[in-house]
């Protein structure tokens, strides 16, 4: 049956490769059962409820990835997108956590649609790689910034904004020390390093009598509290267009540069390079984040921690489909993930900015006009508190540097038209 699921014979792999491949990727993005419902509660939704939509949200990305478009990875609610959700658009923007769901659900659809109409191609070929990967430092510049805040090593200041905390108060020093666990285990090549500094330093909130203990398993809370909740009517405001958008973009590129790394990884392209079933693997994405929406969590997407299972032998979707099988048996873990405090976590948040930084390394910093909008994007996206606004202000300065430039043939009609939509958005709709 496995093989004619699979094909695992064609791909040289075996059910025993593929299970532990399955468990290799488990172990390295588990840490999101922990951190995306401690979020998504900041935002007004229930915390039980949220940790059941995570989990089931991530099994049936991984099912429908695994089975539909037999390849090994995983899906999981996205970093990143649920720091926008909360604190850009409901904390920030002040829409209710029901609409920015609703705003999830759409994009998804969205996704949906141009995967299905094969119009996804025009649209990342479109886009200038330099604002690909600025967008993506500038998430993991955002993602620092509430790490940091969370932990609160930066604080407010009424004369400076921002200054430095007390860092010599159990939640800081916690919140550092895990960061250094983080990074001392991810640089010996550890599987499972962010989980595990995540379940250490709550070790030590327990020890010092900082974290109450209660319990390990437990029946799974119940989803009615954040199931069906999300608020469509809403989502389609104008004020809403460009949250849509974000969760749209951002996911759509985050998405195609997973795939794209995770495959070449696992030898699974063709000789020029191509994906073969890439639509059935968009497409497997895009459902999962309806479906995550209609649960109650935020963006759903592929995770490129998937690497560490192909980089332990997995090849096919039988991979993935193991994934999503630890994820529903996680969800008998519900008091383990409420003890889990913000100290523990805010760690695990920095390290993932840092991820994300790393393709700075790309940028041409000796050309201005490529410069220029990536540097943008990386400092406005933290500092405006919002993804949606550091994107169109990367997009409007890329257009406005390279024209007065006379660059013009580096811009192309999309950016053209998202420039002057973006534009708009800014001078006319709050």
């Amino acid at each position: 049956m496995l093989e004619k699921l699979f094909k695992l014979q064609s791909y040289g792999t075996t059910p025993k490769t593929e299970v532990i491949a399955g468990l290799t990727t488990f172990l390295t993005m588990a840490y999101i059962i922990f951190v995306n419902p401690a979020m998504l509660a900041d935002a007004g939704m229930d915390r039980g409820a949220v940790f059941v939509a995570t989990c089931v949200a991530a099994a049936i990305g991984c099912f429908i990835m695994g089975f539909v478009a037999n390849y090994p990875i995983a899906l999981a609610p996205g970093m990143g997108l649920n720091a926008f959700f909360t604190y850009g658009v409901v904390l920030g923007m002040g829409h209710t956590w029901q609409a920015a769901l609703g705003a999830v659900f759409l994009s998804g659809i969205l996704f949906l649609l141009l995967s299905v109409l094969k119009v996804r191609e025009w649209i990342i070929n479109a886009i200038p790689r330099t604002l690909k990967l600025g967008i993506a430092a500038g998430i993991g510049s955002f993602l620092a910034m509430i790490a940091l805040k969370n932990a609160e090593i930066i604080v407010a200041n009424p004369a400076t904004f921002v200054t430095l905390g007390d860092i010599t108060q159990f939640g800081p020093l916690m919140s550092i020390l895990g960061f250094f666990i983080i990074a001392a285990l991810a640089a010996r090549n550890m599987n499972g390093a962010v989980m595990i500094a995540i379940l250490a330093i709550t070790v030590l909130g327990l020890l010092f009598r900082d974290v109450e203990y209660t319990g390990m398993v437990s029946t799974p809370p119940s989803l009615a509290p954040t199931f069906m909740q999300m608020d469509i009517a809403a989502a389609l405001e104008l004020s809403m267009l460009t949250v849509v958008f974000a969760f749209l973009f951002v996911d759509l590129f985050d998405t195609s540069g997973t795939l794209i790394a995770v495959t070449q990884r696992a030898g699974l392209v063709d000789k020029n390079g191509n994906i073969e079933r890439l639509g059935k693997a968009l497409s497997s994405d895009s459902l999962a984040t309806v479906a995550g929406s209609a649960l109650g969590t935020s963006t759903t997407t592929s995770y490129v921690e998937s690497s560490a299972g192909v980089a332990a032998g997995g090849r096919t979707g039988l991979t993935a489909v193991v994934v999503g099988i630890l994820f529903l048996l996680s969800t008998f873990f519900a008091p383990l993930a409420g003890m889990i405090p913000v100290y523990a976590t805010t760690g695990a948040l920095f390290y993932v900015a840092i991820l994300m930084l790393l393709n700075l390394k790309d940028i041409d910093w000796q050309d201005i006009t490529e410069a220029a909008p990536v540097a943008v994007v990386l400092l406005l996206t933290p500092l405006t508190f919002s993804i949606a606004h550091g994107i169109a202000l990367a997009f409007i300065t890329y257009t406005a540097v390279k024209a007065l430039c006379g660059k013009f043939e580096q811009i192309s009609i999309s950016v053209w038209i998202l420039t002057v939509l973006f534009v708009l958005k800014l001078a006319f709709i709050s």
